[in-house]
C-alpha cells in the first residue's frame, strides 16, 4: 500500500505510544517537529511522533497556486466552502497511517489524531469516523468542515477531545472554534476547549497544556 510520507521521530526507548500530527496549509510535515522537545515529555512515557506530509494540490483561494494541502478551498468564507471528497480522502490516508501503527504493535487506544487549521480539519474526520477506540483527538486553529457529512463511529464517541483556538486568529476566526464545540457538544461529545491570547500559531503556554493533555491520556 502506498502511505503519506512522513516524518518520523521516535524515543529513545520503544514507543508504546503514537501521535499522528497534520500540518496546516501550505506547510509540510516538518512544521511541527521541532515541538517535539518543548513538549518536555517524561521519559517513562515514550511517545512516537508521525508528521505526515500532504500532497501538493492547486487551491483555489489562492489563485489555483499548487502547494501542499490537505484539500482545495473554494472560498473564505465564514461558512468554508470546501472539496469534502478531497477532505474525506485525505482522512482515509491518515487511517491508513493509524492501521499501520496499530501492525507495529501500538494499541489503538494509544494513539492521538493532532491538527493544525486545515490539518485539523481533516483530524476532525478521520479520528471520528475511525473504527477503532483512539487515545484521543487534539484540534488547534481549525473548523469542524466535515460536520454535515461525516459518519461517526460509535468506538470513538467517548474519544479525549481537545480543542484549542487563538482569540485573535484572523485566518480561522475563533467563532469557528466554538462552532465546532457546540456542535460536538449536541453530538454527545465533552470536549475540553481553551483560547489562548495569539493569532494563527502555537503559543509556550499551549505547549505545555499539550503536554500535560498527553501525559494525562497516555500515562
Amino acid at each position: 500500500m502506498d502511505y503519506l510520507s512522513c516524518v518520523e521521530v521516535n524515543p529513545a526507548t520503544k514507543a508504546t505510544a503514537v501521535v499522528i500530527w497534520l500540518h496546516g496549509l501550505g506547510a509540510n510535515g516538518h512544521d511541527f517537529e521541532p515541538i517535539v522537545p518543548e513538549l518536555r515529555l517524561p521519559e517513562n512515557l515514550p511517545i512516537r511522533f508521525i508528521f505526515p506530509h500532504s500532497p501538493s494540490i492547486p487551491v483555489t483561494i489562492n489563485s489555483g497556486m499548487v502547494m501542499p494541502a490537505w484539500y482545495d478551498i473554494f472560498e473564505m468564507s465564514l461558512a468554508r466552502k470546501v472539496d469534502v471528497k478531497q477532505l474525506t480522502d485525505s482522512a482515509l490516508a491518515v487511517q491508513a497511517l493509524i492501521d499501520r501503527e496499530i501492525e507495529r504493535g501500538i494499541p489503538s487506544n494509544r494513539i492521538i489524531i493532532a491538527g493544525f487549521s486545515q490539518g485539523g480539519a481533516v483530524a476532525y474526520q478521520a479520528a471520528l469516523s475511525y473504527e477503532k477506540p483512539l487515545a484521543g483527538l487534539l484540534a488547534m486553529s481549525t473548523y469542524f468542515a466535515t460536520k454535515e457529512t461525516i459518519e461517526l463511529s460509535e468506538a470513538n464517541k467517548k474519544i479525549n477531545l481537545n480543542i484549542m483556538h487563538g482569540s485573535q486568529d484572523p485566518v480561522v476566526a475563533p467563532n469557528l472554534g466554538e462552532e465546532a464545540l457546540t456542535s460536538l457538544t449536541d453530538l454527545g461529545y465533552h470536549p475540553l476547549y481553551k483560547q489562548y491570547p495569539m493569532e494563527h500559531s502555537v503559543c509556550a503556554e499551549q505547549v505545555s497544556d499539550i503536554s500535560t493533555w498527553f501525559q494525562d491520556i497516555l500515562s
